[in-house]
């Protein structure tokens, strides 16, 4: 039997590969999910590609998730007065709250900074490689001292680690973007730089209650506050570009750790993202130590690991998701011949449907079970399976395309749609209906964990487990 990758692999798309064409090999090659930028390209071309999927979605008859990227907050610094300047340690750089500055002012056109930054306050530009505190504030003005030798050039982009920026969480891009994302049919929706739980319940104001929320956690505050932002989103993406900018870089790594166990401990997907296999960008194998990085989020259990340029921009996109394939698939054979006795860390049982997932990932190892099958009526019960990361994979039967989609992005899930619940229900007998095995990942003469409910179809009803086997046709 071929074995079952379980960590999901998210690509993002664009001029590389958002040809119907390339997308189907990245498909073929392991992709689960296709992340569309919209930092980057026009409506139209979004319109597109999101086609372009749903027509490969068709042709190969399996679901394929779509997450839509929000732009965000971008702070960039303006036109730099005579050109790139020379800045050297103990420098002064006065920042104007306007486009068009006055003799050697460097233009920071963004007003709620000047209202909420304080003395003492660090400032990044262009990704950290400048680096200036605060020595003088005013609502006009921001007189920084340099602490670095570098080149200080137009519209670099600016972090403020140590500030809560008072800044609208969702942009007038943003609300125009997710108005058409959504038109589209977009299965999840990523919001750029969150702060507080309260920016995740804004964006759930102007959402489709079925269409998901993915909080991206890249400031400081952010990873303060996970614990309320994991109560409000979906799911989180550890975006280590901006994250790594603003927090200590020598703590990411543990962040990242962190960050990915408060998801799994909450049942939520967390998504590994920012240059895994960055050198594939122009090269067509990854470096060792990217090799490393995507198996040290395999091994986390993140739920998936997200490719960024590399399959955007690069020249190897489709050898970028071969590669990632590999390191997980390499990585979780080992890690489940490492590991033979059951993990129980996860289990829990807050109540009937938690204590059934947890059960089913404990019998599904005690029987060497092919699958763990479940009809799903909102996703919810595939959620609980997969959070105690039996290392089965799972079968989500799922009444409709809407519910099977989002599921791409959970650890172990392979979603199937099948609208026929009584024929799910046939299941009492001991057996499973043919109709709901894939080749690929139940068995014959294998025995299968399936959980449901006594009521079919009513959410949040699961409250039974035996042990099924596939019915001969």
């Amino acid at each position: 039997m071929t074995p079952i990758r379980m960590t999901k692999i998210v690509a993002t798309l664009g001029p590389a590969s958002n040809s119907e064409s390339m997308i189907e090999k990245l498909v073929n090659a392991g992709a689960d999910v296709f992340r569309m930028n919209f930092s980057h390209g026009s409506h139209d071309d979004h319109a597109a590609v999101h086609k372009a999927i749903r027509t490969i979605e068709a042709r190969l008859g399996r679901s394929i998730a779509i997450l839509a990227d929000l732009q965000g907050p971008k702070l960039r610094i303006g036109v730099v007065p005579d050109g790139p300047r020379q800045l050297s340690i103990g420098d002064q750089v006065r920042f104007v709250n306007t486009s068009t500055p006055r003799g050697n002012d460097i233009p920071l056109p963004h007003a709620d900074i000047f209202e909420t930054i304080a003395k003492g306050d660090l400032i990044l530009i262009d990704d950290g490689r400048i680096r200036l505190r605060t020595t003088e504030v005013s609502t006009t003005a921001i007189v920084a001292e340099v602490l670095n030798n570098a080149i200080l050039q137009d519209r670099k982009g600016v972090n403020f680690p140590d500030t809560k920026l008072a800044v609208k969480s969702i942009t007038p891009k943003d609300a125009d973007d997710l108005r058409f994302a959504l038109e589209l049919g977009v299965d999840w929706v990523a919001m750029s730089f969150v702060q507080t739980a309260q920016d995740i319940q804004d964006l759930r104001v102007l959402m489709d209650t079925q269409v998901k929320i993915v909080a991206k956690i890249e400031k400081p505050i952010a990873v303060s506050n996970i614990d309320e932002i994991l109560c409000q989103a979906d799911a989180i993406m550890v975006a280590r570009g901006d994250l790594g900018v603003e927090c200590n870089w020598h703590e990411l790594p543990a962040i990242q750790s962190a960050l990915v166990a408060k998801a799994r401990a909450v049942g939520k997907p967390a998504i590994v993202a920012t240059q895994m296999l960055e050198s594939m960008i122009t090269a067509p194998l990854p470096t060792r130590a990217e090799t490393s990085d995507v198996a040290t989020a395999v091994t986390q259990r993140a739920d998936a690991v997200m490719l960024s340029a590399e399959s955007a921009a690069g020249e190897f996109p489709v050898e970028a998701v071969e590669a990632m394939c590999a390191i997980a698939l390499a990585t979780e054979t080992a890690a489940k011949a490492d590991h033979t006795k059951i993990d129980t860390a996860l289990i829990d049982a807050p109540d009937d449907s938690g204590s059934i997932a947890s059960a089913a990932g404990v019998l599904a190892q005690l029987r060497n079970a092919c699958c763990i099958a479940t009809y799903t009526e909102t996703g919810a019960t595939a959620l609980r399976v997969s959070k105690t990361r039996s290392q089965v994979p799972i079968l989500a039967v799922c009444p409709s395309v809407k519910i099977a989609r989002p599921l791409n992005l959970v650890w172990g899930v392979t979603p199937v749609i099948n609208t026929n619940i009584e024929e799910f229900n046939s299941s009492r007998d001991g057996h499973i209906p043919p109709q709901l095995a894939t080749s690929h990942l139940v068995q014959t003469d294998q025995p299968v964990i399936v959980t449901s409910g006594s009521t079919h179809g009513q959410a949040g009803g699961t409250d039974s487990l035996k042990i099924a086997y596939l019915r001969k046709r």
